[in-house]
């Protein structure tokens, strides 16, 4: 019921009100108040909710004609009376429904906590609210949404820092981007003579800039939403029928070792997504990682377009790495953030980590095991010191052998910078120093495995090494082990910065002069590091310390034939195939399955003289 028609019913009420009053004084018998009043049907009050569309004024004017008209017929000396009551009785209501509504949008707007219902059924009716209070309502709806799953907004991925080309263009500029665009098509003229031969519009997507090309989204792609619990939407990625065939295709490729029929595989289905991860690691091997991360973010294309329209790459939205059909994802993810860090787009890269850990919390792929080197080679201090405080997890994220060095590493950066600005010092805070020593408490055989990567050859530190406090290799848990291994392969470049080896240099010896007056302090944090990593197995074997390094691992071509990666991460490598096979007829085939098949090394075109013009050449023969 609209506030107009509620406002009627009330002023109805009072003259009828007043009326019984007036003649219950007087002397002589006249009509009950219920038969001077109109009998009228409440219910046809509904059907007039669709009309009420004027302003504050006009209704109070419809309200006043309406009494008007309704106590005229019962009596001529009651009408200027009753006329001034009902104007009094309006006023007054008008004066306390608005009060009632500015009180309860002053409640709204200073607690999150009051009732969305009962604020609707102030104005009388729901539809009726003005566009602000809707605004402020469903803001306040959706904030609660997205605060009860998480207590943070620190994971929130922003999607312009997503993609690497806008992060050149602000570190180099939109000119030199676009020339050197221009420069690589010109020098690359396979990779053109590979696409498809017209122009024609790509889907645009947020991670990944498709280059010109490549051919036309497929389709064969789709993504699907599970549920929704508590505000979060949980997807799955789906495959199409063509897809499922591609996939058998593949499957027979990669069981007879055949990389020549996972070419095959993407001439019809370009973007399939095993075959071209395949592709990756086949290129990555030989050395073309240029092509490598092409075929990397290729895939990584097909699998954005994919994408619900409700999924977005925010906190709201989850994948679960435990369906098999959402783990390329996973996958693709990593490797193009590590590709991003290689081109020196480090702000991407950890924008791409905090979207690996948003999607799925469980962080099946290690993405807590980096995201603090990415946030110190961004720059992004004062964001991985909020991290470090706002994360929920298991364990303090303190207690992780990364994040107890790059948080002191992050605080010396901090201090740095208020030194540099004339600020003044968090005094609430613990200084570079005292954390330092206090990750090598934690984790003292971090220092001989520095010492030996980075590497440190001064002899200033062979003392160091040699005291028995930092002397052993191995800590005991085969878990922290792992995690140690891990943290020296990937951040082990940050300490070739001077000022980072003298922070960790005057802690060791501070550290060794304070053991040789109360060694007692040791055993407590050798009872600290046992309560934290206390499992006998190593809990994250799934995480590859291979994956985590910077150098990428190359092979000989001979010992290429037939490659193909288990998804173990291991290499098949069967017997070799034997050297005189048949010359390949490349006349009348589309420029594609020549581009893919003229890259392995043992595939023969032949001398090239007399061929026909269209044919590519293939590698030279080994005499």
């Amino acid at each position: 019921m609209s506030s107009r028609l509620m406002k009627k019913v009330l002023n109805e009420q009072s003259a009828a009100l007043q009326l019984q009053q007036f003649h219950s004084d007087g002397d002589d018998d006249s009509e009950s108040p219920q038969s001077s009043a109109p009998a009228r049907n409440l219910f046809s009050l509904l059907e007039d909710d669709d009309d009420d569309i004027g302003t504050d004024q006009e209704q109070g004017k419809d309200a006043n004609e309406t009494s008007d008209r309704d106590i005229a017929p019962s009596s001529e000396m009651a009408a200027p009376h009753t006329r001034n009551v009902n104007s009094k009785k309006k006023k007054n209501k008008k004066k306390k429904n608005s009060n009632k509504v500015n009180l309860s949008l002053v409640n709204h707007t200073g607690s999150s906590n009051l009732n969305l219902d009962s604020l609707s059924l102030i104005d009388g009716h729901q539809e009726t609210r003005s566009p602000a209070k809707n605004k402020l309502l469903n803001a306040d709806a959706d904030a609660k949404l997205l605060r009860k799953p998480f207590k943070t907004r620190v994971l929130e991925v922003d999607p312009k820092f997503l993609s690497a080309e806008n992060e050149l263009r602000r570190i180099f500029g939109s000119r030199v981007v676009k020339s050197h665009d221009r420069n690589s098509s010109s020098a690359n003229p396979r990779l053109m003579r590979g696409g498809r031969r017209g122009t024609h519009n790509l889907k645009k997507t947020i991670i990944i800039s498709p280059s010109q090309h490549w051919p036309r989204w497929d389709g064969s792609l789709t993504m699907e939403l599970l549920n929704t619990l508590e505000g979060i939407h949980y997807f799955r990625y789906t495959h199409s029928s063509s897809y499922a065939q591609a996939q058998r295709a593949f499957e027979s490729a990669k069981e007879n070792h055949d990389l020549n029929g996972i070419a095959n595989v993407l001439l019809n289905h370009p973007y399939h997504i095993d075959s071209l991860t395949t592709l990756a690691d086949y290129f990555k091997f030989t050395g073309e990682h240029q092509m490598s991360a092409d075929a990397t973010a290729k895939c990584l294309y097909a699998l954005e377009c994919a994408w619900h329209p409700l999924f977005t790459p925010s906190r709201n939205c989850q994948l679960k790495y435990d369906h098999d059909l959402n783990k390329p994802l996973f996958s693709a993810l990593f490797t193009h953030m590590k590709n991003m860090d290689k081109r020196g787009c480090h702000r991407s890269a950890l924008e791409i980590c905090k979207l690996l850990l948003s999607l799925d919390s469980n962080d099946p792929v290690g993405a807590m095991f980096c995201i603090d080197y990415y946030a110190l080679r961004a720059e992004e201090h004062g964001w991985l010191e909020q991290f470090a405080e706002e994360y929920q997890s298991d364990n303090s994220l303190w207690l992780f052998p990364n994040f107890s060095y790059s948080l002191a590493i992050c605080r010396l950066c901090l201090e740095s910078n208020e030194v540099l600005g004339g600020g003044e010092t968090d005094v609430g805070k613990a200084t570079s120093f005292e954390l330092m020593k206090q990750a090598l408490m934690l984790h003292p055989s971090v220092l001989k495995k520095l010492v030996v990567k980075v590497p440190l050859n001064d002899r200033k530190w062979t003392s160091v090494v040699k005291h028995r406090f930092f002397r052993s290799e191995e800590t005991g848990s085969p878990s922290l082990d792992h995690l140690i291994a891990i943290y020296i392969e990937k951040s082990y470049i940050i300490w070739r910065l001077p000022d980072l080896q003298k922070l960790l240099y005057d802690s060791a010896i501070s550290l060794i002069e304070m053991l040789e007056k109360k060694e007692s302090d040791v055993n407590d944090w050798v009872c600290v590091r046992k309560e934290a990593f206390s499992s006998e197995k190593n809990e994250y074997s799934h995480l590859l310390v291979s994956e985590f390094s910077d150098s990428v691992p190359t092979m000989p071509p001979e010992n290429l034939q037939d490659f193909i990666v288990d998804q173990r991460g291991g290499i098949e490598l069967p017997e070799q195939i034997p050297e005189n096979h048949a010359l390949r007829d490349v006349a009348n085939r589309s420029p594609l399955a020549v581009l893919f098949e003229s890259i392995l090394p043992w595939i023969n075109y032949g001398t090239g003289d007399g061929e026909d013009e269209h044919n590519l050449p293939g590698p030279a023969d080994e005499d």
